[in-house]
């Protein structure tokens, strides 16, 4: 679609909602990001001003007032063009600044700080946005699927991490919000570029049924219509089918045939009030046959995220299993657009300041405020990407205490995070639980249904295991656990940290230095040395990123030291014999030379390895076996060997084969970014033997690493053969 003002515009004119909205002030606002972002482009070749009209557009199907929508159009003047902040506050008024500064990414955090951190602070600046104005994360859920509706205009490592972003932050926070219509959308965008052979073959498979499924919904609806017709006002009736994404993870993820999926198929029921809907249950039960343990009561115990409905699946006469939704008008307004129908169905077109502060949805955003508070304390702020993935999964269990009150958890989450969810204090005193009346192990995950009674002490001297840190699924539970071990026991943190700290400073062969570890803590933002230790004594800080952290301030300290006289696990920097270290290489015998490694044998620590002196190009560092080195001459041949400490990272490649199934691309994708590997090229190619051939090359870091991919790869279902390409 073409994006101009005048669409927008045409749009509010259209719709009848001029007495809703200060035109002049939307005009104001278009005019600046017009101006703002003249000249640019983006990947389309498309005028940049089209992006936010599209964002704008977006939030109008919502209803969204006057404000927000001038935050849309101005959401990127800030990060793209330099406008301060201050004038958008004078000329728009403060809630159109806090929207669009709640959007706006922030600078780099620190000198030293991460990508990752980076990309932790910018989320967790949405969330504190979110916080005071809901519209902020309204904004950016619309700005988001804008982005991904034209992706394919964008690079594929940028496709692919843009789709993997918006899968582990954006979705769940669209769940969490209730607005199902827009969170399906991203995900069969998103799916689109991490599965593409997945997606394109559910695609093909829906469509090749598109006139056996509306004609049996039709078919249905008719019959149910006949049935209820008779009701004032009469019930509306849509038929609907499950969306890709949901397809595929029920064919692709859980091995399920096509035709096994009961509830692909659905007829939804709107009526007025909620005793309609339980009487309309009763009369689907009688025309048709229910499936045992497939209805669920989501009117009397909703969702989280506000969702209320009845389901029930039945089996109509042709055989064919169908889903039925039965709701109230309110409750699918809620459904599909969310902590949204606020604006678009309860307070009307204009949503002023005295409701901007979440009306009605107090209970929907009790999430956002258990991820801040563990940012208060004491959670790191990389956690905050753990959070979104478990405390915002979309798979939730609903389990009971004794007196009934329901406690909703992440899937997976054991007894102890279900204490922890009902008090800090009494996850803290914990001594055992019972499931059902009979006692359970710590790790035990609970399951929806479950009755479960926390057994605690009232005991001064008890407190939580430091082992439960591991058995948790919950963020909010590790950081209360982790809140108490670094107020109540700060000496024996202290000491547990050192010892940890010296334990793998041994194991990676580097040396206990005051010095070092004190600069360290600097670096990492501890103004003193204890608080550094005690911070992995309860588990505060990564011990991965301490101990990446010393090896970078130690190999530092080397590389701009004249003169070395120590040893270094027996290697004599300062030998006779004149070494020097390039790219984690040393060369015998020639300072400052170009060191290159040669692509037809892709040499990796841990190889045995030869350098071989090439005209004009330095020294080649091939395998001690390439064949592209044995026959060479002695005199060009040189000795080298790599660093003891070496920080970096080698291209390698690997060759795949398997078979061509759908989701294989995706399950391999999947094994590689779990185990944190950066990709650099994918390509694939189809073998006459109908298999698929797989190149992939990654960023290894040595010879165990790429063992290790390899033999994960190797039992991803499907995959026939992995091994290194030295060729």
């Amino acid at each position: 679609m073409n994006y101009t003002i005048d669409v927008l515009l045409n749009k509010i004119i259209k719709d009848g909602k001029t007495a809703g909205y200060d035109i002049d002030k939307i005009m104001d606002a278009y005019k600046l990001a017009n101006s703002s972002h003249e000249g640019q482009l983006r990947s389309s070749g498309e005028p940049y001003i089209s992006h936010p009209l599209a964002v704008a557009f977006i939030l109008l199907d919502f209803n969204m007032d006057t404000d927000t929508i001038a935050a849309a159009l101005l959401h990127d003047v800030v990060e793209d063009s330099g406008v301060e902040l201050g004038m958008l506050r004078k000329k728009f008024g403060e809630d159109v600044a806090l929207m669009v500064d709640g959007v706006t990414k922030i600078g780099r955090v620190s000198i030293n700080a991460t990508k990752e951190e980076e990309h932790a602070e910018n989320i967790r600046k949405i969330l504190l946005g979110m916080a005071k104005d809901v519209r902020v994360i309204l904004i950016k859920l619309a700005d988001r699927l804008h982005n991904l509706r034209t992706l394919n205009h964008r690079p594929p490592d940028k496709q692919r991490s843009t789709a993997l972003e918006t899968m582990s932050f954006y979705t769940p926070i669209a769940h969490r919000l209730g607005m199902n219509e827009l969170k399906e959308e991203m995900e069969d965008l998103s799916l689109r570029y991490l599965d593409p052979y997945g997606f394109k073959s559910i695609e093909e498979q829906v469509h090749n049924r598109r006139e056996q499924r509306e004609s049996f919904i039709e078919k249905i609806m008719h019959r149910i219509s006949e049935r209820i017709g008779e009701m004032a006002p009469p019930p509306k009736m849509v038929g609907r089918v499950k969306s890709n994404y949901s397809i595929y993870k029920k064919v692709i993820v859980d091995g399920k045939n096509f035709d096994e999926i009961y509830d692909i198929y659905a007829v939804r029921i709107i009526v007025q009030s909620v005793i309609e809907c339980y009487n309309i249950l009763g009369i689907i039960h009688d025309m048709f046959r229910p499936i045992p343990f497939r209805f669920k009561d989501y009117i009397a115990t909703p969702k989280p995220n506000r969702y209320q409905s009845l389901h029930t699946t039945v089996m109509g006469r042709e055989g064919i299993p169908f889903e039925v939704q039965i709701r109230t008008v309110e409750m699918h307004n809620t459904a599909e657009y969310g902590v949204a129908a606020h604006w678009k169905y309860k307070v009307g077109l204009v949503a002023k300041q005295k409701h901007r502060d979440n009306v009605g949805d107090t209970g929907r955003l009790e999430w956002l405020r258990h991820v801040l508070d563990q940012q208060q304390d004491g959670g790191n702020v990389v956690n905050i990407a753990e959070a979104i993935k478990t405390d915002l999964a979309t798979d939730d269990v609903y389990v009971f205490s004794p007196k009934g009150d329901i406690i909703t958890l992440p899937l997976g989450s054991t007894v102890i995070d279900f204490a922890y969810a009902i008090h800090s204090q009494v996850g803290n005193k914990m001594t055992g639980a019972k499931v059902g009346g009979r006692m359970v192990k710590f790790e035990y995950q609970l399951v929806t249904g479950d009755i479960v009674d926390i057994m605690t002490t009232n005991s001064s001297s008890y407190g939580p295991n430091r082992n439960w840190l591991d058995i948790v699924k919950t963020n909010s539970a590790k950081v209360k656990i982790r809140a108490w071990f670094r107020r109540e026991r700060r000496a024996e943190n202290i000491t547990e940290g050192k010892s940890m700290l010296e334990r793998e400073l041994r194991r990676n062969s580097l040396p206990h230095d005051a010095e070092l570890i004190s600069k360290a803590a600097r670096e990492l933002r501890f103004e003193e040395t204890d608080e550094f230790y005690a911070s992995m004594g309860y588990g505060g800080i990564q011990m991965t990123r301490v101990i990446h952290k010393v090896k970078e301030l130690y190999i530092s300290s080397i590389a701009h030291t004249e003169e070395h006289t120590h040893e270094i696990n027996d290697i004599d920097l300062s030998s006779s014999i004149s070494k020097k270290q390039s790219k984690g290489v040393i060369v015998e015998g020639i300072d400052n030379c170009l060191v290159r490694f040669a692509n037809c044998c892709t040499p990796l620590p841990g190889d045995e390895i030869t350098g071989f002196i090439t005209r004009g190009y330095g020294v080649s560092v091939h395998k001690s076996d390439c064949v592209n080195v044995s026959s060479g001459k002695d005199e060009r041949l040189i000795k080298v060997e790599w660093a003891h400490f070496n920080d970096l990272y080698y291209r390698a490649a690997i060759d795949v084969i398997g078979e061509n199934r759908p989701g294989l691309i995706a399950d391999i994708s999947s094994v590689i970014f779990e185990n944190k590997f950066s990709i650099d090229e994918f390509n694939t190619k189809k073998l006459k033997n109908k298999n698929v051939c797989l190149e992939i090359t990654l960023e290894i870091a040595n010879v165990e690493q790429l063992k290790s991919i390899i033999a994960k790869l190797q039992k991803v279902p499907g995959v026939i053969m992995a091994t290194r390409r030295d060729s």
